[in-house]
């Protein structure tokens, strides 16, 4: 299932999708964002499901557009971390 948090404004689509399929809950994204963005937790769509897994914590999911801002792709800046750190490939973002 791809969970997505974010929301889209007149500026654009601010999304991270996060594949709870893929996701192993390892942490790692928790770990690299410099905005502690993600938290690792009991997967809150799948109730069954019993690994945990990466979520946008709630204080950050109708602000991703500035929070990310500092890890946003620009020119000559490098792959968010977040997405370089997930071995799994389960985090996306929509910019």
């Amino acid at each position: 299932m791809i969970a997505n948090y974010g929301y889209k404004d007149g500026s654009g689509e601010w999304f991270i999708s996060i594949d709870t399929d893929k996701c192993n809950g390892c942490g790692e994204c928790v770990k690299v964002c410099p905005q502690t963005v993600f938290e690792v937790t009991q997967d809150p769509n799948d109730p069954f499901r019993e690994e945990p897994v990466a979520v946008v914590s709630d204080g950050h999911r109708k602000k991703i557009k500035y929070t990310c801002n500092t890890c946003k792709p620009v020119t000559n800046r490098p792959p968010l971390p977040c997405i370089v750190t997930c071995k799994s490939k389960a985090i996306t973002h929509s910019w």
